[in-house]
């Protein structure tokens, strides 16, 4: 392949990022950071700097306290209203489309940076499904072409992540093998089911797809375990009279939603916080509210959030505490493996039935799938491992590839355009 037909992989993710490239037929992952073939999908304004930070040297920006606006899980927004909507930054007007496209860039200006060589065509990994309503899905694929494009780059070609995943996994399996791919990402639940036929060849049977993924997992937990903390559940007193109301939910929804905290940092969501402190029965609670919102501490608390949980679902641990800094010096959510559980249940137990939905779809059942594929840094949560291999009980459980699976076979496919 020369120079000129040469095809970029990229598997854009709501959390985390890849990128491949084909080399005399063989794999190169690019190293997109210092010994890292994978990238934080986030971005840094540096307001102070006047530059844009990209991956883990964005979340060291927000760590460090420096002045500017952290954005992750921007994949997530792609196909909704929210990712027209525009902002300045660095003096320059720009909309979340123009973000993700920057951040697009930035891979392939590094991995040009690397192999020498100018790429205006790819092939990326697409959930099967961006939403569960068919038009939004069309218009999440529209708009990330256009992030491509104002990438870079012209030739453009898709491939459903869980099918990428399946290519890459291919040489585990005998002749007439059936493979169940589990891919569970930032932002969505993706499953392929597919056949071995021998040579490192398949046959694509069925794929489906679910709008639910990391993202969710952490703001469950954060809704339900740190929310409380700054107001969720308490008691606001009407303007007039005695009577009271629940403080609405909406604003610590948005808050526990990695998408969705830098809208709250808007001058209407701190006015509406400021409302609820005035009229507050528990003050204490909604001034910390305020104060995340003014501070914008949004994200550190997500992060505490993901950290507590990865902490205790790698963890021989009854419980962990999520470290509510950004709240109040010294104060701490207890997170117990129970509670955590408990509050992902219901969702590992959609991502079971999902797969399960995606085999009743075709001529097979469960227990002929003879291999499961965990793929995706969430496919890692016990909860979703467990009700998953319950539902196919014969097969074998394979993770190994859990966080390169998807890029090494979308770079193996560009071979084929």
């Amino acid at each position: 392949m020369g120079q000129q037909d040469a095809v970029l992989a990229i598997d854009f993710g709501t959390s985390n990022s890849a990128v491949g490239v084909c080399e005399n037929s063989k794999i190169r992952l690019i190293e997109l950071e210092s010994g890292k073939q994978t990238l934080p999908t986030a971005l840094f304004f540096d307001f102070e700097e006047k530059q844009i930070d990209y991956g883990s040297a964005a979340e060291q920006a927000l760590f460090e306290g420096a002045w500017g606006r952290y954005m992750r899980a921007l994949k997530s927004l792609l196909g909704t209203p929210l990712i027209r909507e525009s902002s300045t930054f660095l003096g320059k007007r720009m909309s979340y489309i123009d973000i993700v496209a920057r951040f697009l860039s930035e891979m392939k200006h590094r991995t040009e940076a690397q192999t020498g060589q100018s790429y205006t065509r790819v092939l990326s990994g697409r959930p099967v499904k961006f939403h569960g309503d068919f038009k939004r899905d069309a218009q999440a694929l529209a708009d990330l072409t256009e992030c491509y494009q104002i990438a870079g780059f012209q030739d453009i070609h898709y491939m459903n992540e869980p099918e990428a995943a399946a290519r890459a996994q291919a040489h585990v399996l005998q002749p007439n093998d059936l493979g169940l791919v589990i891919d569970i990402g930032g932002g969505t639940s993706d499953f392929t089911l597919f056949r071995s036929q021998g040579n490192g060849a398949i046959e694509i049977v069925q794929s489906e797809g679910l709008r639910l993924g990391g993202t969710d997992f952490d703001r469950l937990l954060s809704f339900d375990h740190v929310m409380p903390f700054m107001g969720r559940g308490s008691r606001i007193r009407h303007a007039f009279g005695e009577d009271t109301h629940l403080a609405p939910n909406g604003i610590f929804a948005d808050l526990a939603t990695w998408q969705k905290i830098p809208f709250l940092y808007a001058p209407d969501a701190r006015r509406a916080a400021k409302d609820l402190l005035q009229y507050a029965v528990e003050p204490v609670k909604l001034k910390r509210l305020t104060r995340v919102l003014k501070d914008e501490r949004g994200h550190d608390l997500a992060f505490a959030v993901e950290a507590a949980k990865i902490e205790l679902n790698t963890k021989p641990l009854a419980s962990v505490d999520i470290n509510l800094d950004p709240l109040e010096k010294g104060l701490n959510a207890p997170l117990y493996a129970l509670a955590l559980a408990h509050s992902l249940q219901a969702s590992a137990e959609q991502i079971a039935q999902t797969a399960l939905h995606c085999t009743a779809q075709t001529d097979h059942a469960p227990d002929d799938v003879t291999h499961l594929f965990f793929v995706g840094g969430s496919s890692l949560m016990q909860a979703v491992q467990t009700a998953t291999a319950n539902a196919f009980p014969n097969a074998k459980i394979h993770h190994g590839a859990a966080l390169t699976g998807i890029i090494e076979g979308l770079t193996l496919a560009t071979q084929d355009l």
